[in-house]
């Protein structure tokens, strides 16, 4: 487990939540804070986070919408802990399964109405990062596709999956969903105005039949360039990321 001295005390959602991080290793940044203002949960829905590391995503939904079911499955140990102490911390309930999504965990192997995950970014080809914990968490001898395939199966009839990724790895996303899922929506989001989109938001129903949507690109920051300015996210930006807003409310 990580020491005391390794890990910072980190502020999400303005302050309204305090998450442990590693000060060296995977650290969340936006993506986890998007996939959460992404997922349409309601009170009482059961909802899995597949790889949550420290539990920024699945804390960040549990925020915005009081009396889920959270639950989060992580394939390392220390980071499933640090989950559990953020939850704790937090005074949010959140429930963490050590273990593979290729060897699901038996109390898992059950069906939910929400299925979140932002899947590592790099395939192994790549150069992995001398941090153990990012490495493994950027990096997975599995491909995306396969990823997503696994997260459909832990879904109910009529359950949404809502992930993040790279623009790139939208075909993978694709391929994996198959036949299974529908009212597929993918939502750019463009680092700036008239910018191309680096990752994407994609979600799915299970089960359902509706037309494939591409929606507007979600503009994170002001201005043509990044000018020093930490107060440069637009004003939708700055109500989800900020304020824990649900994004897809806010598109017009």
């Amino acid at each position: 487990m990580f020491a005391p001295d390794a890990l910072s005390d980190d502020k999400f959602l303005c302050g309204k939540l305090q998450l442990l991080q590693p000060i060296r290793g995977y650290r969340a940044a936006t993506d986890p804070v998007l996939l959460a203002a992404a997922c349409p949960a309601a009170i009482g829905q059961r909802v899995l986070d597949i790889g949550c590391g420290a539990g920024a995503a699945a804390l960040c939904l549990g925020w915005r919408v009081p009396g889920l079911i959270l639950t989060g499955l992580e394939v390392q140990p220390d980071y499933a802990d640090l989950a559990r102490r953020n939850g704790h911390r937090n005074r949010i309930d959140l429930t963490v399964h050590e273990g593979d999504l290729r060897e699901m965990p038996k109390e898992l192997r059950t069906e939910f109405d929400h299925v979140i995950t932002n899947p590592p970014y790099y395939p192994p080809a790549g150069t992995p990062s001398p941090v153990a914990g990012r490495a493994i968490a950027m990096q997975v001898d599995l491909s995306l596709a396969a990823w997503v395939e696994a997260c459909v199966r832990r879904l109910a009839a009529g359950g949404y999956l809502t992930l993040i990724c790279g623009a790139d790895g939208l075909p993978d996303v694709l391929q994996g969903m198959g036949q299974k899922m529908g009212a597929i929506s993918v939502l750019p989001l463009a680092p700036r105005d008239g910018q191309p989109a680096r990752r994407v938001i994609i979600q799915a129903q299970k089960g359902r039949k509706s037309p494939f949507r591409l929606l507007p690109p979600f503009v994170l920051h002001k201005g043509q360039s990044h000018d020093g300015d930490r107060e440069s996210y637009t004003p939708s930006a700055d109500l989800v990321l900020r304020q824990g807003a649900p994004i897809f409310g806010l598109l017009r």
